[in-house]
């Protein structure tokens, strides 16, 4: 059940490091490392004959190709994929020629985040729902990216048809000083098969011996849980946490927190005919620059491989 933080006078400090992490988007957003070039030795296809990824922009996304996920883009043509930015509702369909579907951190308005109700309302449609299960049971792949509050409230209705509850909270590990709590927010939390959470899958393995992950790091960001069909990717530490103020980053002396430890920040599912891969953090596919100047994502030291995981997770969606 949730509690009261028992750290909450720390957690009244803890609004600058909102800043340097992009926290608002009135102050402090993390900016695209224009000096990122992925460089793939061998492609998964010659260039522009790959399969379709069509990248969603018709939800107020926050992370898009034309901003912070212009690595995430330039990763996936280097590999040989095409890019389709799709800016129209999935209250009918899904685009026909979409072999995956990428949906990063949706949000249900263009408003700031302190402006948002409480529970964060859904940023799609019970139609659209309906039509991206509907689509995936029937052989479609889904790519699903909700990152800390309130990315998670956003997509919970869509992540609750594939068996998932998100958290739409800020996952990060127990803390009890305001140093550590600074540490707990700006520290990467490293997924590996040395602290056996890294979990096993095709995704992780790769296709061949040059294309096994065994690590990955992640920035912040939610937790998660899904049902039994699903298989972990990326299991969050014991000491984790979940801080879920009422609004994102506004942390007070009444901010709940729940333990976390154990739950999900990556996961697989094979679902009807289809395949979906969903993850609690965004910064991880992408390659930015914090506020104070801190790399974050794809060019960060401790993140050298997640580039080669993003690879194997396109691979293993857009697979047979």
């Amino acid at each position: 059940m949730p509690a009261r933080c028992s750290n909450s006078p720390i957690l009244l400090g803890l609004i600058a490091v909102a800043v340097a992490l992009g926290g608002t988007r009135a102050a402090g957003e993390p900016r695209p490392d224009l000096d990122y070039r992925p460089s793939i030795a061998d492609p998964e296809y010659r260039s522009g004959s790959g399969p379709v990824v069509c990248i969603d922009a018709a939800h107020h996304n926050f992370h898009r190709v034309d901003g912070l996920y212009r690595s995430f883009g330039d990763l996936l043509l280097a590999d040989g994929y095409r890019i389709q930015v799709t800016d129209v509702a999935f209250d009918r369909e899904v685009p026909a020629d979409c072999r995956v579907l990428v949906i990063a951190n949706a949000q249900p308005s263009s408003a700031e985040w302190k402006h948002y109700p409480y529970p964060t309302p859904s940023a799609f449609t019970d139609a659209e729902v309906r039509w991206i299960v509907t689509w995936v049971r029937e052989g479609g792949r889904l790519l699903l990216i909700a990152d800390h509050m309130p990315f998670p409230g956003a997509a919970a209705s869509l992540a609750a048809g594939f068996g998932c509850r998100f958290n739409d909270g800020f996952a990060v590990a127990d803390f009890s000083s305001e140093a550590e709590g600074r540490e707990a927010f700006l520290t990467p939390t490293l997924f590996s098969r040395q602290n056996g959470l890294l979990g096993s899958h095709p995704i992780v393995a790769g296709r061949s011996q040059t294309r096994q992950v065994t690590q990955v790091a992640t920035f912040a960001g939610q937790a998660f849980l899904c049902g039994s069909g699903a298989t972990a990717l990326l299991v969050l530490p014991r000491d984790f946490v979940s801080l879920m103020p009422a609004r994102p980053w506004e942390f007070t002396l009444q901010t709940l927190q729940v333990p976390v430890g154990g739950w999900l920040q990556g996961a697989a599912i094979e679902f009807g005919a289809g395949r979906v891969a969903i993850f609690g953090e965004g910064g991880m596919f992408a390659a930015q620059i914090t506020d104070d100047g801190r790399p974050m994502g794809m060019n960060a030291r401790g993140a050298e491989q997640n580039a080669l995981f993003v690879r194997n997770i396109v691979d293993w969606l857009s697979g047979p």
